[in-house]
């Protein structure tokens, strides 16, 4: 598997997104251009959602403002081995789709390339096997019947979490609030929740807040201090340590942006 991260200013010019590709955007776009298989569109992106083509590029343009992005490359014969077919699966076109599971994953390796964290050889494979069994649940032809692999959560109870995690980002939650919104207990929570994202659920809660304040300080309406406040936290210097180690910048960088 590999990944490449990126934050680029906006560009009129086009850019292209390689072959076999998923993909995160983590900044906001409106009237973005999307052209695949020679068909263009123009769509608003909100930030974290997924993309994803198959065999042929995506090309993009009239982009209006900061990009972040990261996009991930799985590596084919791992997905081969996941279908257990001698066929190259083929990732299929997702246009910014919800998928908090493919959103953890991808916001672990921003900080693995932001220099925030580091993956050995053997939690690297780990992400890069369980990535690829979600693909191929989900994303790719041929693929097998659904299954239910053993440890992890559906995308759908994954993606009601972060609706819960988004709608509490000012206020106190802890670990027993979402396991109760899954059903489980709060130890067979938090494990089968990092099977699924490759995050505990306590760092995906300070992903989202983290990535909540970045985009308040780039519409640069509201104070650092008030930001904080607004996405939980009262100890400023703690929240700038946060969002440095969560998105690899200061506020005032992104208020430089």
């Amino acid at each position: 598997m590999r990944s490449e991260y990126s934050w680029l200013p906006p560009d009129g010019g086009t850019t292209t997104t390689k072959p076999q590709q998923v993909g995160v955007s983590f900044s906001a776009h409106s009237r973005l251009a999307y052209e695949l298989d020679g068909k263009l569109i123009h769509l608003d992106v909100p930030a974290g959602v997924t993309f994803a083509n198959g065999w042929n590029d995506v090309r993009w343009a009239e982009v209006r403002e900061p990009t972040e992005a990261l996009e991930i490359y799985p590596d084919d014969n791992m997905l081969r081995a996941v279908t257990e077919s001698n066929e190259v699966a083929e990732i299929r076109s997702v246009v910014a789709a919800r998928d908090a599971t493919v959103l953890g994953t991808a916001a672990l390796l921003k900080r693995v390339h932001v220099g925030d964290a580091d993956l050995d050889d053997i939690q690297a494979s780990t992400v890069a096997h369980r990535l690829a069994a979600h693909l191929v649940d989900h994303y790719c032809s041929p693929r097998p019947l659904l299954s239910r692999r053993s440890g992890r959560l559906d995308r759908e109870l994954v993606d009601r979490i972060r609706d819960l995690v988004d709608a509490r980002l000012a206020e106190p939650l802890v670990l027993e609030d979402l396991a109760a919104e899954a059903g489980f207990s709060a130890f067979h929570f938090a494990r089968a929740f990092k099977q699924s994202t490759g995050m505990a659920p306590h760092e995906f809660a300070t992903m989202r807040r983290m990535e909540r304040a970045k985009e308040l300080l780039l519409a640069g309406r509201s104070s650092v201090p008030e930001i904080a406040y607004e996405v939980g936290y009262s100890n400023i210097s703690h929240f700038r340590r946060l969002l440095r180690r969560y998105t690899g910048f200061a506020p005032s960088d992104l208020r430089a942006a």
